[in-house]
């Protein structure tokens, strides 16, 4: 018979065979090659929940360490390879509609972060979006009516012109300006909240143009919702 070890080993390699599999696109929606490594990122999401899961089920199930292992890897497996390739599927979709709108794309993990230079989203001072931002907001608020499963929080940010006060609150009214304006598409507002920064989280110098034009920005941050149940989009 297998050992509980032997069990493990094969749910886990089960798992991250499963996530090779149900993951075959890049972040541009393409056939992708496999990555650095031969596994893709829902392939090592399915490989850590599986052998979590395996660990779990063993401590649970005393009487048959074995059984329990192959049955708490194979659900915990399959759940984390579900969400990585629901955030997969994602994050192909926000890149292919934020092409060419100037909105910066970046994958962390689960996390999906949405840069908006504020030189494309709001005049000099002013926390009124801009008229021809519009339209990648309406696709924003497209995507997020259909991948439902995410948290969104928008954080407003500027250079460090001015003083402090002037730059928190109206880092603060742009990233509201957004909120509102997302919420105003359809997006649920129990998903939305809002915050600025200010020039406390500078990304760049402001010690000259290029540097403080870098800093004046608005980022979404797409974080899971704890307990969501994911469904295959």
């Amino acid at each position: 018979m297998f050992t509980a070890r032997r069990l493990i080993i094969a749910a886990t390699a089960f798992a991250m065979l499963s996530g090779c599999a149900q993951n075959p696109y890049n972040q541009q929606g393409e056939v992708q090659a496999p990555a650095e490594g031969g596994m893709s990122k829902t392939a090592k999401y399915g490989a850590l929940g599986a052998l979590a899961g395996a660990v779990a089920g063993a401590a649970i199930n005393h009487d048959n360490r074995g059984k329990g292992a192959l049955i708490g890897a194979a659900v915990a497996g399959a759940a984390s390879a579900g969400y990585g390739y629901y955030v997969d599927k994602q994050e192909a979709e926000l890149r292919r509609s934020m092409e060419g709108t100037g909105v910066q794309v970046q994958r962390q993990g689960d996390n999906i972060n949405l840069i908006m230079p504020g030189n494309i989203t709001f005049a000099t001072d002013s926390a009124n979006i801009a008229s021809n931002f519009y339209a990648p907001l309406n696709n924003l608020a497209t995507s997020f009516k259909q991948y439902d499963q995410n948290n969104i929080e928008v954080i407003g940010h500027t250079d460090s012109t001015g003083s402090h006060q002037y730059n928190m609150n109206l880092s603060q009214q742009r990233a509201q300006s957004v909120a509102n304006y997302l919420m105003a598409q359809g997006v649920n507002g129990a998903r939305v909240t809002s915050r600025g920064f200010g020039p406390d989280q500078p990304v760049a110098t402001n010690a000259n143009e290029a540097g403080r034009s870098q800093n004046r920005r608005v980022e979404i941050k797409l974080t899971p919702i704890p307990g969501a149940q994911v469904s295959q989009q």
